[in-house]
C-alpha cells in the first residue's frame, strides 16, 4: 500500500508540520545569541525569569532534574492543548496536526545546524539506539568497537546486533582514572583499537557514571583518518550516544563529526518526558526495522518508527526546541559550564571527598560525580535531600557515586549551598 494512502487512513498525524499548532515560531536568533523580538511570556536573558517557566518545588536545589526532565511553560502548555484536542474530538484534531511531525524536525533541525531530512524522530535514546545498532547492515567478520565506560542501552544493542550479523564486538578501555583523563590518551587509545574489520566505533558523548566528555571531534578525525582508502561498504561509522550532551554542550552535530547520533529530549533539553531523535549524515548504512507512518520522501522520517504515539508529547517537542533557542544555546551551555565548575572546585577542597568528574570544562559537561568516604552514595542522596533540600541523584552502575547536575534551572548560590551541605557528609 503506497505510505501517504496508508498514512491518511490511519489518520497518522505522525509527521509533523502542525501549522494547527498554537504558538507560533518567533524569529530564530543567531546561535548562543537571544532573538530580536518575539514573544514577551518571558525575558529569555533573565535566569530568575526563566527558572520561573519550571514548576519546580522552590525549597529544593534541583540538581538531579536532567534525570527526566520537568516541562517549562511553553512546552506543558502545548502538552495540555494537544492533550484537550485529542481527548475533545480526536479523529479531527490528529487530521488537523497530520504535519506536526514535520515541524519538530524543522525545530530540531534549526536547533542542531542541520537539514529536517537527517532526523529521525524516536521515544528516548534507548529506542535510537536500537534502531540504529538493529538497523546497521553488519557482515559476518565485521567488526563493532566500543568502550568500557557505555551505558546499558550500548551494550545490550551492541549484543542484540552483534547476535543478528555475526559481527563480533570488542571494547577498549579509554582511560583508566575518570578525573585524570586527557584528551591525548582517549583518542590515542581508540585510534590503535581501530582495526581493518572495524565497521562500527561506538561512543557516549558525555559518560553520565564518572561525568567524563569525550573528545568527539577529535575521535571522530581519528575514525576519518582510518578511514581513507577503505570502500564505502567497509569504512568505520562514528556511533554516538549523545544524551548527556545534547542540550548541555553548545555544538553543531556537523562539529562533531560522527555518522549518527541518538538522544532523548527529555533531559537537558528539558523536552516532552518520551521523547527523542535520531540524527543521521547519511541513511545509506541502515535498514529500516519498523514500518514507519510518515511516508513522503524524507530521508529521516523513514526511519521514525510508525504507530499511535503519545502525541500531545511528540509535538510539544517544537516548544522544547524553541525555548531553547530563544534563551540561547551558547548561553545555556555556559551557565551549566560555570556552576559545573564552581561546584567541581568546591567539592575538591572537601577533606573525604573524592572528584571523579575532570575538572577540565574540555573533558567535561554538566554531570559532576564525587564519592563520599563515610557513606555510599544513596545515603549520601537521601541525607542531602531530608537535611538539605538538595535532590541528587546516584549513578545507575555497578560503581555507585553521587552525582550531580548543575543546568539552567539552579543558581550559583544554590552550588554554593550544595558545597556546604556536602562537607557536613564527612
Amino acid at each position: 500500500m503506497d505510505p501517504i494512502r496508508r498514512r491518511s487512513l490511519l489518520t497518522a498525524g505522525l509527521l509533523g508540520a502542525g501549522a494547527a499548532m498554537a504558538g507560533c515560531t518567533t524569529e530564530q536568533p543567531t546561535r548562543g545569541e537571544a532573538p530580536p523580538g518575539g514573544s514577551t511570556e518571558f525575558d529569555p536573558m533573565d535566569w530568575d525569569d526563566v527558572r520561573a517557566q519550571f514548576p519546580l518545588d522552590p525549597d529544593l536545589v534541583h540538581l538531579a532534574a536532567f534525570v527526566l526532565a520537568t516541562h517549562p511553560k511553553p512546552v506543558s502548555e502545548a502538552i495540555s492543548q494537544h492533550r484537550e484536542g485529542l481527548d475533545k474530538d480526536t479523529e479531527h484534531y490528529v487530521q488537523a496536526h497530520h504535519g506536526a511531525e514535520d515541524e519538530v524536525r524543522r525545530a530540531a533541525a534549526e536547533y542542531l545546524d542541520t537539514q529536517p531530512a537527517n532526523i529521525a524522530l524516536t521515544d528516548s535514546t534507548t529506542m535510537g539506539l536500537g534502531i540504529l545498532y538493529s538497523g546497521l547492515k553488519l557482515r559476518r567478520g565485521q567488526e563493532i568497537l566500543t568502550t568500557e565506560h557505555d551505558f546499558y542501552a550500548t551494550t545490550e544493542a551492541l549484543r542484540l546486533a552483534s547476535e543478528r550479523s555475526g559481527a563480533t564486538v570488542r571494547r577498549v578501555r579509554l582511560y583508566d582514572e575518570p578525573a585524570t583523563a586527557n584528551e591525548t590518551q582517549i583518542v590515542d587509545r581508540l585510534r590503535a583499537a581501530i582495526g581493518p574489520r572495524t565497521r562500527v566505533v561506538a561512543v557516549t558523548w558525555v559518560h553520565s557514571g564518572t561525568g567524563v566528555r569525550l573528545p568527539v571531534p577529535a575521535i571522530g578525525q581519528a575514525v576519518a583518518e582510518a578511514n581513507a582508502g577503505r570502500a564505502p561498504a567497509d569504512r568505520a561509522l562514528l556511533c554516538v550516544d549523545g544524551v548527556h550532551g545534547f542540550g548541555a554542550v553548545d555544538a553543531d552535530i556537523d562539529d562533531l563529526g560522527c555518522d549518527f547520533l541518538a538522544t532523548g529530549t527529555h533531559k537537558w533539553l528539558f523536552g516532552p518526558r518520551g521523547t527523542g531523535l535520531l540524527w543521521g549524515r547519511s541513511w545509506e548504512a541502515l535498514a529500516a526495522l519498523i514500518p514507519t507512518f510518515s511516508g513522503g520522501a524524507n530521508p529521516g522520517a523513514a526511519f521514525t518508527p510508525g504507530g499511535y504515539h503519545s502525541f500531545e508529547h511528540r509535538w510539544a517537542a517544537r516548544e522544547a526546541f524553541e525555548f531553547h533557542q530563544r534563551i540561547g544555546r551558547g548561553r545555556i551551555a555556559a551557565r551549566i559550564a560555570e556552576q559545573a565548575s564552581q561546584l567541581k572546585e568546591g567539592l575538591a577542597g572537601i577533606d573525604g571527598i573524592r572528584l571523579v568528574t575532570p575538572t577540565s570544562p574540555d573533558l567535561s559537561a554538566g554531570v559532576v560525580c564525587c564519592e563520599v568516604s563515610t557513606m555510599d552514595a544513596y545515603a549520601a542522596t537521601a541525607t542531602l535531600r531530608a537535611d538539605h533540600r538538595i535532590a541528587a541523584s546516584v549513578t545507575p552502575y555497578a560503581q555507585r557515586y553521587l552525582r550531580f547536575g548543575p543546568s539552567m534551572v539552579t543558581t550559583p548560590e544554590q552550588i554554593d549551598r550544595t558545597i556546604e551541605a556536602v562537607g557536613t557528609l564527612v
